[in-house]
């Protein structure tokens, strides 16, 4: 799967025709959330819009300290 030069449309079609020929739609739809979750992080890469690994590590003590 070639997601750099796919449309939405064309990775969402692909990533559904991957999927079990019964999938149920609650399925498909948990699928292109994820999918689209991970996109939207890729984008964020491209963009330089990070947080620092310790920072990162930082905000995780903190929320599991509570």
């Amino acid at each position: 799967m070639h997601t750099d030069s796919m449309s939405d449309k064309e990775f969402a079609l692909e990533s559904i025709q991957r999927l079990p020929a019964d999938a149920r739609l609650d399925t498909i739809a948990e699928r292109l959330e994820f999918l689209a979750a991970i996109r939207k992080g890729f984008d964020q890469i491209e963009r330089d819009e990070t947080v620092p690994h310790e920072e990162v590590k930082r905000q995780l003590a903190t929320w599991l300290s509570k």
